[in-house]
């Protein structure tokens, strides 16, 4: 079934909502409540866990939901609008002058804001595979839906960092992804209304349920590992630009070039990873990027100067690209075989465990470098003057970590029978 370039730009807007939601947090939030709010390291890498973990056990629900109507886009609607305004809410501390009460107001506004997204990422993945049923249109709708994700991580990453600095703090950097998160919603609601839906796929199941579709498909087990760890070490890199750049490098303004080196490339190097999956298959491109990315960024490690630190970063953008393109890509074309071997449909269902892990990827992320930070005696308050025992959690926070958890998943990409 082919996809009109309309529909695939409309699919592709809801990438700005969950990649907003995906980068601020996990790029901001640790910051703000070590620095700002004076919340000790640990107990921060704890309170920004939680409410991810809590999404992960709630996607399944949120699914089940949503598999009672016959048609998804409104809970794209009602989750993503609600998210917007509850993400403006969690940025608006300090409120009660404690660590605590402000720490507590941040981690329940997460906890609401973790429940709404629910509704709009589960939906919105199991899309993917309702849309069409050919192997490279899925490919294709992939891309335009990374490209976009990176738009959105770009536009977050460097600019949520400037409004923070340059326009008063906290609060209007909220409020400033709260509407992009609104435009994204708003964008694929209406870019998507006249999409052919062949089927409506179930999205939810119950515990057992689950645990017997990833024990079944063991391609989806290997990829979904993979792509989980993976999400581990990313959201462990992007947690530390902020610290890198106002503790190590000394410079506050850094964090923007940084952030902007990382996402960049994906703009330009998506059809280079498209051909590259044409030619050697997307299972071959997977391993290439994979490798790009942990040498890339293995080699920050030394922290060189801008000059060299910026297209080091770049280059390991150019990885990541590849790491958010192929496992996405692959995905459907597993999910179809899974289908037509059990003659069921489980695209809902494994898109929801999908999700789900993919949350607590990029969860466990901040919360490891929390722990980071921890172990290197980080002294909370937003002080620069730190001991070398935390500049040395900073950098291998942002640099070894997120390479060694990037190769660790190699060995699940070695497969023959997952999708090529």
């Amino acid at each position: 079934m082919a996809v009109t370039p309309g529909i695939r730009a409309g699919y592709a807007l809801g990438s700005l909502t969950t990649g907003a939601f995906g980068t601020v947090p996990g790029l901001l939030l640790l910051p703000l409540l070590t620095d700002r709010l004076a919340v000790p390291a640990a107990v921060a890498g704890v309170l920004v866990l939680v409410p991810k973990a809590w999404d992960v056990a709630f996607n399944p629900v949120a699914g089940r939901i949503s598999d009672r109507a016959t048609n998804r886009r409104p809970f794209l609607l009602r989750g993503g609008l609600t998210l917007a305004a509850l993400f403006a809410v969690m940025f608006l501390p300090p409120i009660f002058g404690t660590p605590a009460g402000d720490g507590a107001w941040v981690a329940v506004s997460f906890l609401a804001c973790a429940t709404a997204y629910a509704f709009f990422q589960v939906p919105y993945v199991a899309m993917a595979a309702e849309l069409t049923d050919d192997y490279h249109e899925r490919t294709r709708l992939i891309a335009w839906r990374v490209a976009t994700l990176a738009i959105a991580i770009l536009l977050c990453g460097a600019g949520a960092p400037l409004i923070r600095d340059s326009l008063g703090g906290y609060r209007p950097m909220g409020l400033a992804v709260a509407a992009l998160i609104a435009l994204g919603t708003l964008g694929v609601y209406f870019g998507t209304a006249k999409a052919p839906v062949a089927r409506i796929t179930p999205a939810g199941a119950r515990f057992g349920d689950l645990v017997t579709a990833i024990r079944a498909s063991r391609p989806f087990r290997r990829l979904l590992t993979a792509f989980t760890i993976q999400a581990v070490g990313i959201g462990t890199l992007l947690a530390g630009v902020d610290y890198l750049a106002r503790v190590v490098l000394k410079d506050p303004g850094a964090q923007t070039p940084l952030f902007a080196a990382f996402v960049a490339p994906a703009l330009l190097v998506m059809p280079l990873w498209q051909r590259v999956g044409l030619h050697w298959g997307k299972r071959r491109g997977y391993q290439i990027a994979t490798a790009l990315f942990a040498l890339s960024i293995a080699a920050v490690v030394f922290v060189p100067p801008m000059a060299l630190l910026v297209p080091l970063v770049a280059l390991t953008g150019v990885g990541y690209a590849g790491l958010q393109v192929f496992p996405m890509a692959m995905l459907p074309d597993i999910i179809t075989a899974e289908e037509r071997r059990t003659n069921t449909t489980q695209a809902g269902l494994l898109s929801g465990i999908w999700t789900a892990g993919e949350t607590l990827g990029l969860a466990l992320g901040p919360g490891l470098y929390g722990l980071l930070l921890a172990l290197g005696s980080y002294t909370p308050g937003g002080s620069p003057d730190q001991p070398p025992s935390a500049h040395l959690a900073i950098v291998l926070g942002f640099t070894l970590i997120p390479a060694i958890l990037a190769l660790a998943a190699l060995p699940f990409m070695s497969s023959k029978d997952d999708a090529r």
